[in-house]
């Protein structure tokens, strides 16, 4: 499940569940009961990265960007990252912060209509 994740991966992974952003925590508050049925973990490590909220059955990872994801480094690194993801068999999406509050309803709609496609698949 945490997919060869090291030990240095699994102790970032623990302050980052204890310093969640506040776009994090508006979404977990969603994302922690299930969607459609399906459990969600946070911060959860995956071999050398950690996503903000994993489903291990669909493997289904949801990212919540911040500011610092607009600048050419992250992005550049965030590309790459995801690319890895994919190949290795994950479904990643993106939402901004800005998204997440602005726009609640339509990113949990969102990520309920990507639920139903991946277990259509799975």
């Amino acid at each position: 499940m945490f997919e060869g994740a090291n030990p240095i991966v699994f102790e970032l992974a623990k302050e980052l569940r204890r310093n969640m952003t506040v776009a994090e925590q508006k979404l977990w508050s969603h994302l922690k009961q299930g969607i459609g049925g399906f459990k969600f973990r946070r911060q959860h490590p995956l071999k050398n990265y950690i996503a903000d909220f994993y489903c291990h059955k669909l493997k289904f990872v949801i990212e919540a960007d911040g500011g610092i994801h607009n600048k050419p480094e992250v992005k550049e690194y965030d590309a790459i990252r995801e690319q890895n993801l994919n190949e290795w068999g994950y479904e990643v999406v993106r939402f901004t912060n800005e998204q997440i509050f602005k726009d609640e309803e339509k990113v949990i709609r969102r990520i309920a209509d990507i639920i139903d496609e991946l277990k259509n698949k799975r």
